[in-house]
């Protein structure tokens, strides 16, 4: 057991030395080891996972859902990302790790519900150091939901249904 106890505060000793010495990079266009960024990778979807488990899912689809929650992505998370017809923005192609083109298809045997949830989350908490805001600082639940209804559709959308769908309405 002493010998466990010298091991920890040796690797934990290690660990702050790298990191106070400056020598262990942070620049976004510095990619990870791949040791660590599937360490990094495997605690997001296993934390976003065990968070949106107990997440109830409204129903989806409403237009007032999807015009609402197009009109929030254009403006909130269509510069990350990308919309139908768009490859990349200034903004997606400096960020690290690089967000998802969410105009394309995800997992073809993932659940919808659980998508939902997870879209739900992640939305509303968002990613540490990853540039994913947490929206639900100012959106309320219903507001993110239509967001989370609008990226059920996303990707079957084309550029002229995208700009239809992201439209502000004046009223």
């Amino acid at each position: 057991m002493k010998n466990l106890l010298f091991a920890f505060v040796t690797l934990v000793l290690l660990a702050l030395g790298i990191a106070y010495s400056g020598v262990f990079s942070v620049a976004a266009d510095n990619p990870h080891a791949v040791a660590i960024e599937n360490f990094l990778e495997m605690a997001r979807e296993r934390s976003i996972e065990r968070s949106a488990r107990a997440i109830d899912v409204p129903a989806l689809g409403s237009v007032d859902q999807l015009m609402g929650g197009g009109v929030d992505y254009e403006e909130m998370c269509s510069s990350c990302h990308l919309a139908p017809g768009r490859n990349e923005t200034d903004l997606s192609s400096g960020l690290y790790p690089s967000p998802p083109n969410l105009s394309k298809p995800r997992i073809a045997d993932a659940d919808p519900e659980d998508q939902a949830k997870r879209d739900f989350w992640v939305i509303k908490h968002g990613i540490m150091a990853s540039g994913m805001p947490a929206w639900g600082a100012g959106h309320n639940d219903d507001r993110i939901w239509a967001m989370v209804s609008f990226l059920q559709k996303l990707p079957q959308l084309d550029a002229n249904a995208y700009a239809i769908l992201t439209i502000r309405q004046e009223n």
